[in-house]
């Protein structure tokens, strides 16, 4: 509760609170309107104000916890159930945010999940209504199909008989000898053609960690990979635009599909819902038969010299400010500019900057210019921020590397 104390609501916000207590005493079992309603709103948030813990969460707790607490599998994952509401209550009742002593816990099982709405792939689903579209068109032409034959038809013997009046007059006219005094036409002299100008060449690279795409991203959902024991795969939402490549729409909300090894160093449930940073310009790669689109930054503590990475952790994902919205650019200060489309894996960009990836003794994520070789001569710290202005941490890892 300590956290909740310190914490400062602007006047929106204590509006929305106040609309969130109302909404707690009113739930009952029975008004199944009101429980859709409160589902649906979670589905795009982490708690009742979205990333920020207030007291409507502990209410709702109250008012919710009994009810899940009661539900069948079916109710609380299947395709009519409340997985959202499900997630808030055992997010509430374990989180250190609140400070809720708990007796008696609602049992959740965060790998029961019984309804996965289906995915729609943004691609297909634009190519299956072009082709609607074309076969619109060539229906409605084909009514005037036969009028076009016929029409032709016409042009084209007209055509034979102006050759054939032509063909005609010139033979008169030599018969007559008129052919020899008219002055013949002077042939057009041809304009030679001018080459085409070589293209520019392309300006140089800037040699800058601004290349590589820094989005905020929104973590949906987090599952365990059906055939890898290392990975999780998260259903992430960062501003991609409809119909993007490799992207489909979940909850109304254009998503990647992203896999990330953290399976065994970072639980599930603290996967569910969250806000993280991730990289969205490498090139996508199958996983284990899973298609990877995007990666999740995380610290961990840097390997010393002579020392092996096990990969044992511990791992701390990178923290964006609890108001960053998804999709939200994230650069390092002193570096901003426009990321490639897509990092070339062949110019080893991602590998030649990463190295410069740290945290700070202030938990701070920064890039250290001077420990990038092709950098040479440059020196600095550069945090982390959002385009609004806050800066990524961590939780407590401090001169880690970020990956």
């Amino acid at each position: 509760m300590a956290y909740l104390e310190s914490q400062k609501y602007t006047p929106a916000e204590e509006t929305e609170i106040q609309s969130w207590l109302s909404k707690a005493s009113s739930v009952t079992p029975d008004n199944s309107s009101l429980l859709n309603e409160i589902n649906n709103t979670l589905a795009t948030r982490t708690v009742a104000l979205g990333t920020k813990p207030s007291k409507a969460d502990i209410a709702l707790y109250e008012s919710l916890a009994p009810l899940v607490k009661s539900w069948t599998p079916e109710q609380r994952t299947g395709e009519h159930g409340h997985p959202n509401i499900v997630r808030l209550v055992d997010f509430v009742q374990n989180s250190p945010f609140f400070g809720l002593d708990v007796k008696d816990k609602v049992e959740v099982n965060v790998e029961d999940i019984r309804y996965v709405k289906p995915i729609v792939d943004a691609k297909a689903e634009k190519e299956r209504l072009k082709k609607e579209k074309a076969k619109a068109a060539a229906a409605a032409a084909a009514g005037g199909e036969q009028k076009t034959i016929v029409d032709r038809t016409k042009e084209a013997a007209q055509t034979v008989v102006e050759k054939a009046i032509e063909a005609k007059d010139k033979v008169v006219d030599a018969v007559a000898g008129e052919g020899a005094d008219k002055p013949q036409k002077q042939k057009k002299e041809k304009k030679e053609k001018k080459g085409r100008e070589p293209a520019p060449p392309p300006p140089p690279q800037v040699l800058s960690p601004c290349l590589i795409d820094l989005r905020v991203g929104h973590i949906l959902k987090a599952i365990k990979h059906p055939e890898a024991d290392s990975l999780y795969v998260s259903t992430i939402a960062m501003g991609d635009k409809p119909g993007t490549d490799d992207t489909t729409e979940v909850d109304g909300q254009v998503c990647r599909t992203v896999c990330s090894g953290l399976n065994g160093l970072i639980p599930l449930e603290e996967m569910q819902g969250r806000k993280v940073v991730v990289v969205c310009n490498l090139k996508p790669v199958k996983m284990r038969g899973i298609k990877s689109s995007a990666m999740v930054l995380a610290a961990s503590p840097r390997i010393k010299e002579g020392e092996v990475d096990d990969h044992k952790g511990p791992v701390e994902l990178v923290n964006p400010p609890a108001d960053a919205k998804a999709g939200e650019r994230v650069y390092f200060e002193g570096w901003a500019g426009e990321p490639e489309k897509v990092l070339n894996p062949k110019k080893k960009i991602w590998e030649t900057f990463q190295p410069g990836f740290t945290t700070t003794a202030d938990l701070e994520v920064a890039f250290d210019a001077g420990v990038v070789e092709a950098l040479e001569g440059k020196s600095g710290l550069g945090k982390l921020v959002t385009e609004s202005g806050g800066v990524c941490k961590v939780n407590s890892l401090a001169g880690a590397q970020v990956r």
